[in-house]
């Protein structure tokens, strides 16, 4: 009798047995609920959106920011007029990959964050402008910080839009903790996460293409402890440069649009929902969903969106 052999054998069973209860429950929910995203053509009631918020599902308000200020007037000219002297921060990375998984020059993993700089924003929105061109090589910058910007750095940008939106703040009982401003262009694209916020984005100009995983997705995104980076600007252009002192943070490592890199036993099993804003559309994105998002320019080689959390 080997008793080690029992407990080891023991452990494999109980390993199998929760590998094949993850697939089932996974399998499961992409029976019970669409792949494809619901859409609204009128604003729902703070009822009809609590609705959502209950089985923790997405929905597309097409048109829904049709109204604002900031759909019917942000052009270039406009928003150089109103922010072109105003410092602001800007993101920059070789290629776009903001808050990202690369690997290191030892073949680690690293999760690295932009280098942040202070600007003004007339040069930031020329910049991303003329880096949408063909045949751009020179690193990207992005308007993305998530610290309620649009009423803080960008406050001059503010009254063009809702300072909350109606349905979410009579459902929730609750202003919005942070109401932010993106800019970019369509070399930007972040990676696969996940906010502890219920989400409500607006596309103003251009196009942001959303690939969606709901939270039961958890052990399908190879989620790992990755050392966290930053970009430094060396004398060999930006490279990234590990925390000091070391710290590791949690992040997905799996990536939907390349599923068999990373990819662990349960990733082949989610079914990635996709949707495409238009301007002047709106997501409702629940707390916890996963989701990666690039963009396209709309015809001024620009892409901006305000959010709310």
């Amino acid at each position: 009798m080997n008793p080690d052999g029992d407990q080891i054998g023991t452990a494999t069973q109980r390993h199998d047995q929760t590998e094949q209860h993850l697939k089932q429950m996974l399998t499961t929910y992409d029976d019970l609920n669409s792949t494809v995203i619901e859409e609204l053509y009128e604003e729902p009631s703070a009822l009809e959106f609590l609705r959502f918020v209950a089985k923790n599902r997405p929905f597309v308000l097409r048109g829904g920011a049709e109204h604002w200020t900031a759909f019917q007037q942000w052009n270039a000219e406009y928003l150089l007029r109103a922010m072109g002297d105003s410092l602001v921060n800007v993101a920059i990375t070789p290629s776009g990959n903001a808050d990202a998984i690369v690997e290191g020059s030892a073949g680690d993993l690293l999760y690295v964050e932009p280098l942040e700089k202070q600007e003004l924003f007339r040069e930031v929105l020329n910049y991303v402008r003329e880096s949408e061109k063909p045949g751009w090589t020179g690193p990207v910058k992005y308007a993305q910080t998530q610290n309620d910007n649009l009423r803080n750095e960008y406050d001059d940008l503010f009254a063009d839009v809702p300072a909350s939106i109606s349905f979410a703040r009579i459902a929730l009982d609750r202003e919005p903790d942070a109401v932010n401003f993106w800019l970019g262009n369509s070399r930007s694209v972040t990676s696969l996460h996940k906010d502890n916020y219920e989400n409500v984005y607006a596309q103003i100009r251009g196009q942001k293409h959303f690939v969606l995983l709901p939270p039961i997705c958890a052990p399908c995104v190879n989620e790992q402890q990755v050392s966290r980076a930053r970009y430094e600007l060396l004398s060999n252009g930006l490279q990234p440069e590990v925390a000091e002192p070391p710290e590791t943070v949690p992040v997905p490592t799996w990536d939907p649009d390349v599923a068999d890199i990373r990819a662990n036993t349960y990733s082949s099993l989610t079914n990635p929902i996709r949707v495409t804003l238009e301007q002047g559309d709106m997501l409702y994105l629940p707390a916890m969903w996963y989701h990666k998002v690039s963009q396209s320019c709309g015809d001024e080689g620009f892409s901006c969106s305000v959010n709310y959390w």
